[in-house]
């Protein structure tokens, strides 16, 4: 085969594959309730409470930065980040002092447990905002 033969054969297959239409997988296989004709509206659940700011001005703060920066990783539990509430995996952590947690929150760290990027990621962060989320984290 020449190169000139090869050409539209490698165009066809391209745009042939192309045209699959690939798509990704849905994120859960759940699907809705039915509902009913007839059936009484069920009594919608109450919505969960927003997370109340706090009162303390460097803990609102610190807040601020976490649902910004932060949750993504802590909520979820993402290379092994402490879920916040998880008072388990905050105890051996916080047994080696509030500045020890500080100072892996700011500089980064990497254990047997898992990793944190320094400053969570966010060089822009200052260090006073990575403290005062990790105030607002162990609280």
């Amino acid at each position: 085969m020449t190169k000139k033969s090869v050409l539209p054969l490698l165009t066809v297959s391209v745009l042939f594959l192309g045209a699959c239409g690939l798509e990704k997988p849905p994120a859960s296989l759940k699907f809705p309730d039915q509902k009913t004709e007839g059936a009484a509206p069920a009594a919608a659940a109450p919505a969960a409470p927003a997370a109340e700011t706090p009162a303390d001005p460097k803990l609102a703060a610190g807040k601020t930065v976490y649902d910004g920066s932060c949750a993504g990783c802590h909520d979820s539990g993402m290379m092994g980040a402490p879920k916040p509430g998880d008072k388990a995996a905050w105890t051996e952590r916080l047994a080696k002092g509030i500045d020890a947690v500080n100072s892996n929150a700011i500089k980064g760290f990497t254990g047997k447990a898992g990793m944190m990027p320094p400053k969570g990621g966010n060089a822009q962060l200052t260090d006073e905002e990575v403290i005062n989320a990790t105030a607002y984290l162990v609280k």
